[in-house]
């Protein structure tokens, strides 16, 4: 990839915006975004080049996506050098993306929710309001994750088949 096409730049631009929305750091979306658009794994100097972004910043994104799973280092015959490549089927990425949000934000959420009811429970009448409220957040989130724990052993062709239901399932469960 010598040079990055105009709809390779539209879409690297949109990811790098749309992930510092979603809290991370925009060249570490627009290095995912490049990785996962090239046909060929990249080196960081590739990388470097192609995104006009200082190296310490292409090595820093690169080590927070391998951390996330969704890049990784594989060797090209011939160079010495790291090359990197993303996960390129989607199903896989988003659960990946998934599994790590779930590890990096909801499990403490959930132990965080947990202690707090515990120690509320052992609390004043002051602490009853609270408590249930907690008590509330804690069901949802362990509900939400049980159907995330389910859902993420399908099959990626069940889930699909799944997604593509629609309304049918609520028409199944006879939710207006």
């Amino acid at each position: 990839m010598e040079q990055l096409t105009p709809v390779a730049k539209k879409f690297i631009l949109h990811w790098g915006e749309m992930g510092a929305r979603w809290g991370i750091n925009r060249t570490v979306a627009q290095v995912h975004a490049l990785l996962f658009i090239s046909q060929m794994p990249l080196n960081a100097e590739q990388l470097t080049q192609l995104l006009g972004v200082a190296r310490s910043n292409v090595s820093t994104s690169l080590r927070e996506l391998q951390s996330w799973g969704i890049v990784r280092i594989v060797h090209v015959m011939g160079d010495r050098r790291d090359h990197f490549e993303s996960i390129k089927d989607v199903w896989d990425l988003f659960r990946q993306v998934l599994d790590e949000r779930k590890r990096r934000e909801i499990d403490p959420t959930v132990a965080l929710l947990k202690e707090c009811v515990a120690e509320a429970r052992q609390s004043g009448p002051a602490e009853k309001y609270p408590r249930q409220k907690l008590a509330e957040l804690l069901d949802f989130f362990q509900a939400t994750t049980a159907w995330y724990e389910q859902i993420r052993r399908m099959p990626t062709a069940a889930v699909v088949r799944f997604v593509g239901l629609g309304d049918r399932v609520r028409k199944l469960l006879g939710v207006g």
